[in-house]
């Protein structure tokens, strides 16, 4: 496999970061970030090259003798992420990838009989079947979980109307729902499944989560670490009117209280994740003491 190249889309994002690093810490591939603006990445990755999920030529050009691809897109940028999919495919195709390597997430649409609507889950998994279909020698499904990253994020907690610090959420904090991990250690799935084709390259879903929580579990993860967070359950119809978009949070959580994040019946994608890493993940107590 020596100097085999992996293609990284959304190499400066969450995802793309932790894939970039665990590839290079890794050895084995040469890994070509690919970003909108290369003058601004800074990343280690051997190679960067300007393209967009919504330019196909540009998209073509930047796959060039890649063996592999990682394609994540970003549904919090506004992106019809359908479109994209099936651009980052057409790409690939032409460029002649062997491995292509998209990342989804449930179908919440389908796991839940249209009760849910959280598009921002549902609109990546529409793009599975796509990947099936294209024909690649080479295809594997990776599902990120809640990251950890998001409780220093859009999710951290924040002062409330009592005056403690903590969360306000539509979910019932005694129900074991959240799948969550430090979202770098998808890299090392990622890694793994590009070093181990054979055995994950025709179509496994690998759903990386470490821990598997009630927010009740997290608070106490924090208190661990000297975090003492106030919890506050509201109905889904007061949150939805928080903020522009809690409508889609108030329904993702609800799905995750119902399903679980990843879906009943995921324990053999989650193992399969743990068994093809390269390496150990996080856990939220050694995240915690690292972060906070």
């Amino acid at each position: 496999m020596e100097n085999k190249t992996i293609a990284v889309i959304g190499a400066t994002g969450s995802q793309g970061k932790g894939v970039v690093n665990a590839l290079i810490k890794e050895g084995t591939f040469k890994v070509r970030a690919i970003s909108r603006n290369p003058d601004k990445y800074s990343g280690k990755a051997d190679q960067v090259v300007k393209a967009d999920l919504t330019d196909l030529s540009s998209l073509t050009e930047a796959f060039k003798d890649a063996h592999g691809v990682f394609v994540v897109t970003n549904f919090w940028e506004g992106a019809d992420e359908i479109a994209q999919g099936k651009t980052a495919i057409q790409a690939a195709k032409d460029a002649g990838v062997n491995h292509f390597i998209w990342s989804t997430l449930p179908d919440v649409e389908k796991i839940s009989n249209g009760k849910f609507d959280v598009p921002h889950f549902t609109g990546k998994a529409k793009v599975d079947e796509l990947v099936k279909e294209a024909g690649f020698e080479n295809y594997t499904y990776v599902q990120p979980p809640f990251y950890f990253q998001n409780f220093t994020g859009q999710m951290g907690a924040q002062i409330q109307q009592d005056g403690s610090t903590g969360w306000t959420l539509p979910i019932d904090p005694t129900v074991k729902g959240i799948h969550m991990s430090d979202i770098n250690d998808l890299g090392k799935v990622v890694a793994g499944v590009f070093l181990n084709p054979d055995k994950v390259g025709n179509g496994s879903y690998l759903s990386l989560a470490t821990e598997f929580n009630s927010f009740n579990a997290i608070l106490d993860a924090f208190k661990a670490n000297g975090k003492d967070y106030s919890f506050n359950q509201v109905p889904v119809e007061v949150f939805s009117s928080f903020f522009e978009g809690a409508g889609e949070i108030a329904q993702m959580l609800a799905y995750f209280e119902a399903h679980t994040y990843m879906g009943q019946n995921s324990e053999a994608q989650i193992q399969l994740a743990k068994e093809i890493a390269t390496e150990e993940f996080t856990s939220l107590n050694e995240w915690i003491n690292q972060n906070n």
